[in-house]
């Protein structure tokens, strides 16, 4: 297989991200929100295979007539950002109007921070919070808080995309790498199997998702705290 074989289905293989959002998009329409996580998931399974795949292959090298990150940034708008507002404006997260403002908020603040070019840093890791409204949405939908808790929490999120906060690339950021991939790994099983249970999980699947939340989204401001040696 030539080396622009390879790079183009790298390139195919990112792409399959829309056609995953789709899916999603649909089972949202039906207010099926777990199946709909459940297509988010793949897609973000996608999203973490396709960047190293991108780099072992060269695609800027061998495939530079399609826009790589370009592609990754549309398809990660609508995954990360666009389908999970309207789940939380569908979904009984959040009583209307709230749901409908929390959901344009989010739009609003996400595709300016996803215009910012400054929202990665030297290390790979992002500078505020990296628009990851579908993790988000899904703890929230698996933990299910109260309306004041939910309207508090999209609000405090949105206002770190803009903070000089730090938030880890599970896959690129290095420092504790080790420890942060399994991590998300196992928030990723974790948060499957919450969709799968249709967000009726038990509770130690509860403490997990809650605790390995915490852990990736606070990991990049704890190594603001402590210094590498």
């Amino acid at each position: 297989m030539s080396a622009r074989y390879k790079a183009f289905s790298v390139h195919l293989f990112t792409a399959t991200g829309a056609a995953l959002a789709m899916l999603a998009m649909l089972a949202a329409v039906r207010g099926a929100w777990d199946e709909m996580f459940l297509w988010l998931l793949a897609a973000l399974v996608v999203d973490g295979i396709d960047g190293p795949l991108a780099r072992r292959y060269h695609v800027l090298t061998h495939a530079p007539q399609i826009d790589g990150a370009l592609l990754d940034l549309i398809i990660d708008f609508l995954t990360y950002v666009f389908i999970p507002a309207f789940a939380l404006y569908g979904s009984s997260l959040l009583p209307n109007p709230w749901g409908a403002i929390a959901a344009l908020g989010i739009c609003f603040a996400a595709v300016l921070y996803f215009s910012d070019t400054r929202m990665k840093l030297q290390d790979n890791s992002f500078r505020g919070f990296p628009g990851c409204w579908n993790m988000a949405v899904l703890v929230l939908l698996a933990l299910k808080p109260s309306p004041v808790i939910t309207l508090i929490t999209c609000a405090l999120l949105a206002a770190a995309m803009f903070l000089p906060l730090k938030f880890v690339h599970p896959v690129r950021t290095r420092r504790w790498r080790c420890f942060t991939l399994p991590v998300t790994l196992a928030w990723t099983v974790f948060a499957g199997l919450a969709a799968w249970q249709s967000f009726e999980q038990a509770a130690w699947l509860s403490w997990a998702l809650g605790l390995t939340t915490a852990y990736v989204a606070l990991a990049g401001i704890a190594q603001q705290l402590i210094p590498a040696r």
